[in-house]
């Protein structure tokens, strides 16, 4: 791979985005990897890093402009940043719902929305946005982070329709539980009801031993870098739990599905 092939990779302060960052350098692309600081960032091997609120319009625009500025062109976006709650639907306010949208898919929409003007121009480019298996799977207690992604699923097909006339392919990367800090540290939600504390406890409980024991990012990366510079395909399930779980939902009676699932999150 050509040396110049422009990524910018949102969220690579750790995790995922980190991991992913990392292996595109070694594809010998130039990286940019955007932070909310680069004052408090950990620097990252051959990464150039960009100050950036994803969930901020005019930080957006400036700096995707400022990767323009220095390469005159963008080929690959990965949209990865992102975050999670922990809750009941009934406990979650609508503030605490457009804040997860707002990281999860609105996000995704400023950096598309910013991105595309250079890509239409230099007729290519490749989106790849990280989803999860979550978006299209229910999870109890996490429904509005499962919402998010489902929307982001939503979005991501259609978007693809709309601009692959301008030579430009987007497609979804959908990991199940990885070794990251997203799920173990996930806020959960402020107004709590005393009535689902039981089975709140133990989901949360659930997701965390599910996210210690679970592989770590590069296996997501080594997938999100295949979707962006391989044959496109709209859907690339990391290799592991994430594709058998595709298979499932796709292939099983929707009773056993809804079984393993409240099997998994710790519920009767």
């Amino acid at each position: 791979m050509s040396h110049s092939t422009v990524v910018v990779v949102t969220g690579v302060s750790s995790g995922i985005g980190r991991a992913t960052a990392e292996r595109f350098t070694r594809r010998d692309c130039r990286v940019f990897g955007t932070v909310r600081s680069i004052a408090k960032a950990v620097p990252i091997s051959g990464v150039e890093l960009v100050e950036m609120d994803v969930r901020d319009d005019a930080s957006v625009q400036a700096g995707i402009q400022s990767v323009i500025e220095c390469t005159g062109r963008i080929d690959v976006l990965v949209n990865n940043a992102g975050t999670s709650l922990i809750g009941a639907v009934e406990e979650t306010s609508a503030a605490e719902a457009l804040s997860l949208f707002d990281t999860n898919v609105f996000s995704i929409l400023r950096t598309t929305q910013a991105v595309l003007p250079h890509m239409r121009a230099q007729h290519g480019g490749r989106i790849i946005n990280v989803s999860s298996v979550l978006g299209f799977l229910p999870a109890p207690y996490m429904g509005l982070y499962s919402a998010s992604k489902h929307a982001v699923e939503g979005l991501t097909e259609t978007l693809d329709h709309e601009v692959r006339q301008f030579g430009i392919r987007v497609s979804l990367v959908e990991p199940s539980f990885t070794r990251t800090n997203l799920d173990v540290n996930a806020p959960e939600v402020s107004s709590k009801i005393a009535d689902y504390d039981r089975e709140r406890v133990l989901a949360s409980s659930a997701v965390v031993n599910s996210v210690n024991g679970a592989p770590a990012p590069d296996g997501v990366a080594k997938t999100i870098v295949e979707a962006a510079l391989g044959t496109w395909r709209m859907r690339r399930t990391p290799a592991g739990e994430a594709s058998l779980l595709r298979k499932l939902r796709r292939f099983m009676p929707s009773g056993p599905v809804d079984a393993s699932l409240r099997k998994t999150f710790g519920l009767a």
